[in-house]
């Protein structure tokens, strides 16, 4: 990419000034199809961790825990974590409560500060942040929380019956149709990116923390006819990105496939721009019908033969492209569902360890595919009923509001795949 180059020319002409050292050898970017930390490729192994912030909190969190849970990520290998910087609203159950803007235009200074702590921990264990910025979908406010501030009705949460999924995404297609909100959120975009860290003292857009900035969380087209606006203000808001920040990559969170209508040509279309520095794709085949938790023996052969097929439908666009790709989610229930944290782990192993071989095979060819980030880290934190529900004031996990706790976190407790996770990384260095 035009703007990584650049990046990477800034690098290498410093390396012998301290000065310009000390500010750049720890920057991640991008040279064609791979990453790199300085002038050494960078691959990773890396965990969602969107609450992160909110652990850091001084009222809400647990700094402690957080604490705790970036020392062990970071024994087993784990420098990377992809963080919401939000929630919005925070009204509605099976939403995220608090929310970092409360109002629109309006912060948390707690939440703020929660998110500068975190980062300033996390850059004295050097690990790297992925940043997005918003969400396509209701467990964080996001995009609906946005068209109900600017006059579009209550959203319609799909777990508050009657709503349904279809109506929910329905209204949340009108967000590329509405000017004021995608004013609001730019607002947002330059509030976040125009902050210095109250730890560190330094700029959000000169901490080398910072791997990426990310519009959001599964930016979707929703239908065919909706293309033309969404990649409309996908440029807008990259440009926007790219034009207060030179020193950090920019990538989109799409979920690759499932966020462009089941079409390979819409996801390479909508990712034209230059300054996206690299793609993104989503994986979960309990979702997707592939694996049967009922019936994990005979459905997980199925699910790693279409993981192959799905992953390499989106390596062909990487290529074209010429860009990384990350798979920065994917995720898989404990044994029959289970919320326990000991409860057996066998099947989710088989197809964390599938996708860590092919993300391994991948960097020794230096094809596209560089990383991958699973969802997600857990932690401490535990199921508190029966049913998995999250209320405000139960510990929280990688599992979202509206989610069982439980169902797709990795916990502290989870050694195997700790050990996997750790070997793969040490394979990755």
């Amino acid at each position: 990419m035009k703007k990584s180059f650049l990046k990477t020319v800034l690098i290498l002409n410093c390396l012998f000034t301290v000065s310009c050292f000390a500010q750049k050898e720890d920057f991640i970017t991008v040279r064609g199809t791979q990453f790199y930390k300085g002038t050494q490729p960078y691959s990773f192994i890396g965990a969602n961790y969107w609450y992160g912030s909110l652990l850091g909190s001084n009222k809400v969190g647990d700094r402690k825990r957080l604490l705790r849970e970036l020392d062990l990520m970071k024994k087993n290998g784990i420098d990377n974590l992809r963080i919401l910087v939000g929630a919005e609203g925070g009204k509605y159950d099976y939403t995220v409560r608090p929310a970092l803007q409360f109002e629109q235009g309006k912060y948390n200074l707690d939440l703020l500060d929660g998110l500068d702590f975190l980062i300033s921990e996390m850059a004295k264990r050097q690990m790297y942040a992925v940043l997005y910025l918003t969400n396509n979908w209701e467990w964080s406010g996001g995009m609906s929380q946005y068209l109900e501030w600017n006059g579009y009705g209550t959203i319609p949460i799909p777990n508050i019956s009657p709503n349904t999924w279809p109506q929910f995404m329905s209204y949340t297609k009108k967000f590329h149709s509405c000017e004021a909100c995608m004013e609001a959120l730019n607002n947002h975009v330059k509030f976040v990116l125009g902050r210095t860290n109250s730890y560190s003292k330094q700029k959000y857009t000169e901490d080398p923390t910072i791997m990426a900035w990310q519009l959001g969380n599964e930016p979707r087209t929703f239908t065919p006819e909706n293309e033309e606006k969404f990649t409309i203000w996908l440029n807008n808001i990259v440009n926007l990105i790219d034009s207060l920040d030179k020193n950090h990559l920019i990538s989109t969170g799409s979920e690759g496939l499932n966020s462009s209508n089941d079409s390979m040509e819409i996801f390479e279309r909508t990712h034209q721009n230059p300054n996206i520095d690299y793609l993104t794709m989503h994986i979960w085949p309990k979702n997707w019908g592939w694996f049967k938790a009922e019936d994990a023996k005979n459905t997980i052969e199925s699910t790693l033969k279409k993981a192959e097929v799905y992953i390499e439908k989106h390596i062909t666009v990487a290529k074209k492209l010429n860009r990384p790709i990350i798979i920065e989610e994917f995720g898989l229930p404990r044994e029959n569902e289970s919320l326990l944290d000991s409860s057996s782990v066998i099947y989710r192993d088989l197809f964390y360890n599938y996708i860590f071989q092919r993300v391994l095979k991948s960097h020794k060819n230096k094809e596209p595919l560089q990383a991958a980030n699973f969802w997600g880290f857990g932690g401490e934190g535990r199921a508190t009923n029966d049913v998995g529900k999250w209320n405000p004031g139960d510990p929280l996990t990688t599992d979202p509001p509206q989610e069982p706790q439980g169902l797709n976190s990795v916990f502290s407790s989870d050694k195997s795949t700790l050990k996997l996770i750790k070997k793969y990384n040490r394979k990755l260095k």
